[in-house]
């Protein structure tokens, strides 16, 4: 299964004083380029909450590698790191879009939630759960839990 990029143009109101992106919005972006790539893959978010799950990010880092400013576009890619039934680990990669200057490089890992209690997708949404896991990954082993 192959997905897109998500797409993103830098707002005036995401620079600070010194007219660069600040730091917190890469943040943000990843949380966009999340949602997008569920949807793609067959999981939007809306239909994963009406079904009573949420997935809060568990752990998030980023790692800057060049300045992004206003009126600029980025290229976000996502690639799954690894899928354990009760948490989901996603890695990004930042790009500008014109010239391919890497602007950041970073992680998420997610869980799944039902009613406020951790949920394995496997016995909550066995068919989220099948998306999940044919997806290709990276071989890290991850803590399930």
């Amino acid at each position: 299964m192959r997905w897109e990029p998500y797409f993103h143009k830098v707002q005036y109101y995401e620079t600070d004083g010194m007219g660069i992106v600040h730091h917190s919005n890469y943040i943000r972006w990843f949380e966009e380029a999340r949602v997008d790539f569920l949807a793609q893959i067959g999981m939007p978010f809306e239909q994963v909450e009406a079904r009573g799950i949420v997935s809060p990010v568990l752990k998030v880092s980023c790692d800057y590698k060049s300045m992004a400013r206003f009126g600029e576009t980025v290229r976000i890619m996502v690639s799954v790191k690894g899928y354990t039934g009760a948490k989901l680990f996603l890695s990004y990669q930042i790009e500008d879009a014109a010239s391919g200057m890497l602007r950041c490089a970073g992680e998420s890992s997610h869980g799944f939630l039902s009613d406020g209690r951790p949920v394995s997708l496997r016995r909550a949404a066995p068919d989220y759960d099948g998306i999940l896991r044919a997806l290709p990954h990276d071989n890290e082993r991850h803590e399930e839990g």
